[in-house]
């Protein structure tokens, strides 16, 4: 746990999940540049000035702010539980921020918005459009993000949805960004959820703003659902780190007896996997949905059968780590004879990680890019 030293004081942040030997900070350098830019500018004299945090990962906004009592939005369930760990961590109540999803936007005006530029410019175009009607002409709007992640069309985004633009120069690669509000009172209605036709089905599939491979079946998804398992065998099914809920709504069809389980940290995600398998089974079957880490909340010894495409991302941080837990969280969660089936990349090497965990691993189907990986809970 490190120490953020901000003009709102010193506070303990830790990234959630916790992880031994961490050798990344719970902010960064935007966090920084941001909250030092709200308190040179005195952006906050009332006490009661009414602020929305929009993208905060791990509390750094939120908790620095927390005597403003901020509305905090975000998409992710790991940051929504890293901001109240963070709150504690600093003994203050959670009630300090109110912490809502990305699905569930604040009504009024704000004073302050202070928003960290996502990954996905969907994401931020959806973002944009939703906060138009919390704006006044004295909100004052300041987004912040790493150089890397801000690019000539991030900045069109805020030019065409909320009005001029400017950025200040960069600071330990960090940018802030300060659009102008003009209240044209025209408005903007989101182009999100948008969708397709999954190819040789009749299902259209809805997609959030936020859910990977949006407008399209990515390639390794495609090749998975050549290859689910159609036996019928299975009594529960849990589609891991869900997405749009595609591979689970295929894997229910193709075993009418399952009943379906849908897992993700992502808000959107698990609200668009809801909307599509209950679009397809037309309320004839029952599927259960669940924003939360990895498999937190399910029953140990309760599945049959986990399907897992596992990311290999944690917002900018990439590597292997969520994979490993989402390996070890399912050999609890499945019963004895149990079985997670798990599609990546050839190289990633998670034949070698199943193996040293269940003590067995077969290949299902391969080809030049992916491996579909079968292992058993003996």
């Amino acid at each position: 746990m490190e120490i953020l030293d901000s003009p709102f004081g010193q506070f303990q942040l830790s990234r959630y999940p916790k992880r031994a030997k961490e050798t990344l900070r719970a902010w960064d350098a935007a966090d920084e540049f941001i909250l030092n830019q709200i308190n040179e500018e005195n952006l906050l004299q009332n006490k009661e000035s009414k602020v929305l945090i929009i993208n905060d990962q791990f509390g750094a906004l939120s908790v620095a702010l927390n005597h403003y009592s901020p509305v905090v939005v975000s998409d992710s369930w790991l940051a929504h539980t890293g901001i109240k760990a963070n709150l504690l961590n600093n003994d203050l109540p959670e009630e300090n921020a109110e912490i809502r999803n990305s699905l569930d936007y604040p009504v009024g005006k704000f004073d302050l918005i202070l928003l960290k530029v996502p990954k996905s410019l969907a994401m931020l175009e959806d973002q944009l459009i939703s906060i138009r009607p919390l704006l006044s002409d004295n909100t004052r709007v300041i987004a912040g993000g790493m150089v890397k992640a801000i690019h000539t069309s991030t900045l069109k985004l805020f030019e065409k949805i909320i009005g001029p633009t400017k950025t200040s120069l960069a600071k330990k690669k960090a940018r802030l960004i300060f659009p102008v509000c003009t209240n044209d009172g025209k408005e903007i209605v989101s182009p999100y959820p948008s969708g397709y036709t999954l190819e040789n089905t009749c299902h259209e599939i809805i997609n959030h703003a936020g859910v990977f491979s949006r407008d399209s079946l990515d390639i390794g998804t495609r090749f998975f659902l050549q290859h689910l398992p159609d036996e019928d065998k299975y009594q529960r099914i849990i589609d891991l780190g869900c997405g749009n809920g595609v591979v689970g709504l295929m894997a229910a069809e193709r075993n009418p007896s399952a009943e379906l389980t849908f897992v993700d940290e992502s808000f959107m995600a698990v609200a668009s996997a809801s909307e599509n398998f209950n679009a397809a089974f037309a309320n004839t079957r029952t599927g259960s949905f669940l924003a939360t880490d990895c498999l937190k909340g399910i029953e140990k010894n309760s599945a049959d059968l986990i399907l897992n495409n596992p990311p290999f991302h944690q917002q900018n941080v990439v590597g292997d780590f969520i994979a490993l837990q989402m390996f070890r969280e399912a050999k609890s969660v499945l019963k004895k004879g149990g079985e997670i089936w798990v599609i990546g990349n050839r190289h990633l090497g998670y034949h070698q990680r199943l193996k040293k965990l269940f003590g067995n691993c077969s290949t299902v189907a391969s080809n030049k890019k992916f491996v579909i990986l079968k292992a058993a809970k003996q």
